[in-house]
């Protein structure tokens, strides 16, 4: 599988956040496919010592979140930690790990934002405009906007507010456990993104998605500095 557009990864702060401004226009928010077979789960996790980005993804089924297949890459880091750009450093090393895949995924869950972002672009964001594949961001913090923080009983929700416009929802996916903030990437919308998620974290806080690709890229971060 092949990213659908591109852009230069090259780019000064001024520059990235002038290019999420405009491809934010291409973010289509829209219902999902009734036939999701597959969701994938990106997560990344970073290695100081040797500036390197392990990127896993992890590939399950929809009706079972039984695991089919998981890639592991790892990455220079290049662009520099920035507020709001956080795509710009880790979908570098996302992209060609995805592209392992046997299959392409029908939905991707992102460990970060999607539209709840300053300029509608977060990561979830971002990788789905630039794969043509509906997204979905569930962060386990607060970034943007206002809310009111929800009941602590799976299933509440409270919407996550900016420039009088719901960006997203708080989601508590377990009882008495902090919720997660989740937001449409591309190609889907509101409920969906909430109903995946909370159908993906039968168990656990965390969708098993993005969990089992956070126990990836934990575990060979681990062996990475035990070299």
């Amino acid at each position: 599988m092949k990213a659908h557009r591109t852009h230069s990864w090259n780019l000064t702060i001024d520059q990235a956040q002038q290019l999420q401004a405009e491809w934010s226009t291409f973010v289509k928010l829209r219902p999902l496919n009734s036939s999701i077979s597959t969701v994938a789960g990106v997560d990344v996790a970073y290695d100081t010592q040797h500036q390197l980005i392990v990127a896993g993804v992890v590939l399950l089924s929809a009706d079972s979140l039984e695991l089919i297949e998981s890639h592991v890459t790892y990455h220079q880091t290049a662009f520099p930690y920035f507020p709001g750009l956080l795509s710009f450093r880790e979908i570098p090393a996302i992209l060609p790990t995805l592209e392992q895949l046997s299959q392409a995924p029908d939905l991707i869950i992102c460990d970060g934002q999607g539209i709840a972002h300053p300029r509608f672009f977060g990561l979830a964001s971002h990788l789905g405009v630039l794969m043509e594949i509906p997204t979905i961001g569930c962060a386990k913090t607060h970034y943007w906007g206002e809310y009111e923080p929800p009941r602590l009983t799976r299933g509440s929700t409270s919407p996550i507010l900016a420039d009088n416009q719901t960006i997203g929802h708080v989601v508590c996916t377990q009882n008495n456990t902090k919720p997660v903030f989740v937001s449409p990437g591309h190609l889907t919308q509101h409920q969906d993104a909430i109903d995946w998620v909370l159908k993906c974290s039968n168990h656990y806080r965390q969708p098993q998605t993005t969990r089992l690709a956070d126990q990836l890229v934990r575990k060979h971060l681990k062996q990475l500095q035990n070299c």
